[in-house]
């Protein structure tokens, strides 16, 4: 009799933002690479009304960051699962604190899931960026010393002499080999839907758009002449979600680090004006004049914000709790060089997803609107 094939067993450790969502998603379509999958998702709070029910086959809410609470989490599907997909972040007031945190969090998850003798986990996929290649940016301390490598970033550039916890969970999979492989996806920008994820600029750009609208105000870009008009790239959620996948059970993609984009590129005039056409507002030309910081626009304007969603009936979101975005938004905003990464390396190894950015964008905003964060 032949044997039955295990099947694969997802844990998907941030499931409920932009790239954990997408990556749900892509592993329950029945063409999903290596599949059928069944698939847990956890998530440090609970589930959002926003998140499809029949998404995953059990939704686990646990804090990573505890051993205790990993332990009674996780250990009861210990023996099931096959693959991690790791999009989870936390993050803290400078980079030395972001390695802490965001260390124990990937050790407690994986050493409680190799602690059974019976332990199937063969492949984990990893999420960082490309801090890999600027550094830690939004360091207060550091980000206004860093020297970036110049673009674009190929995954073979040496590390930065900077803290970076990036680096400490690459080394921290790779301690465990050959117990099992891992691959490494350094995503730019993410372009996707949720309002769980700690950096989100569309959801951003989105607040502010809408907010402009209901007060009367122009929808003016809050960044400099360089990033208008130079290259910028962005990874739409379903493409990293694609490659984390393919990487999951690509036999050539053992123990590699990829970078993950759409594939072209775009100023920030072209975004905008897409953006305008999206959200009904007039395009502004943009004027050094006019130089304005959107992080304190937004602060000031989080009354506004609470009136649109409760006039919408939107799911509860609070610019409160989008400044850490916001505040990364600002940076990447007023860039002085191309944020643009090489994708050689993933085609060269067999990966050719692709999204056009520009096309993408208007699919994004319905995709918000339809879950009701924004209106």
């Amino acid at each position: 009799m032949a044997k039955i094939p295990s099947p694969s067993v997802a844990l998907v450790v941030g499931v409920t933002g932009m790239a954990g969502l997408s990556l749900a998603e892509a592993l329950k379509k029945p063409t999903a690479l290596g599949g059928p999958w069944k698939v847990y998702g956890t998530a440090r709070r609970s589930k959002p009304g926003w998140f499809p029910s029949t998404l995953v086959d059990r939704y686990i809410s646990f804090d990573a960051s505890n051993l205790d609470d990993t332990i009674k989490n996780l250990s009861p599907i210990s023996n099931e699962v096959t693959h991690v997909f790791w999009v989870a972040i936390q993050v803290r007031e400078n980079e030395e604190a972001n390695v802490s945190i965001n260390s124990a969090m990937l050790k407690n998850v994986l050493d409680v899931l190799k602690s059974g003798t019976s332990s199937r986990l063969c492949r984990v996929t990893l999420q960082t960026g490309t801090k890999q290649y600027m550094g830690p940016i939004l360091d207060p301390s550091l980000g206004n010393q860093l020297v970036p490598r110049d673009p674009p970033f190929q995954e073979d550039m040496p590390r930065l002499p900077y803290p970076n916890f990036y680096y400490a969970l690459e080394d921290l999979l790779a301690s465990y080999t050959p117990s099992f492989s891992y691959s490494v996806h350094r995503s730019s920008i993410i372009i996707g839907a949720s309002s769980r994820s700690v950096y989100n600029s569309l959801l951003c750009l989105a607040v502010y758009a809408n907010i402009c609208k209901h007060q009367g105000l122009p929808f003016r870009f809050p960044g400099n002449r360089y990033t208008w008009e130079h290259f910028c790239d962005v990874s739409d959620a379903r493409v990293l979600a694609e490659q984390h996948i393919w990487a999951a059970v690509s036999e050539k993609a053992k123990d590699q680090a990829f970078n993950c984009t759409n594939g072209d590129v775009f100023t920030w005039k072209s975004f905008w004006t897409e953006l305008c056409k999206v959200f009904d507002v007039q395009f502004v030309q943009f004027d050094e004049k006019e130089k304005f910081d959107v992080v304190e626009m937004m602060k000031k304007n989080a009354p506004v914000w609470d009136q649109i969603v409760e006039d919408h009936g939107l799911f509860r979101t609070k610019i409160e709790d989008m400044i850490t975005s916001f505040d990364a938004l600002k940076i990447v905003l007023n860039f002085e060089f191309q944020h643009v990464s090489s994708m050689t390396k993933s085609r060269d190894f067999g990966f050719f997803g692709y999204a056009g950015t520009l096309r993408s964008i208007e699919m994004w905003v319905r995709r918000l609107q339809e879950m009701k964060i924004i209106p």
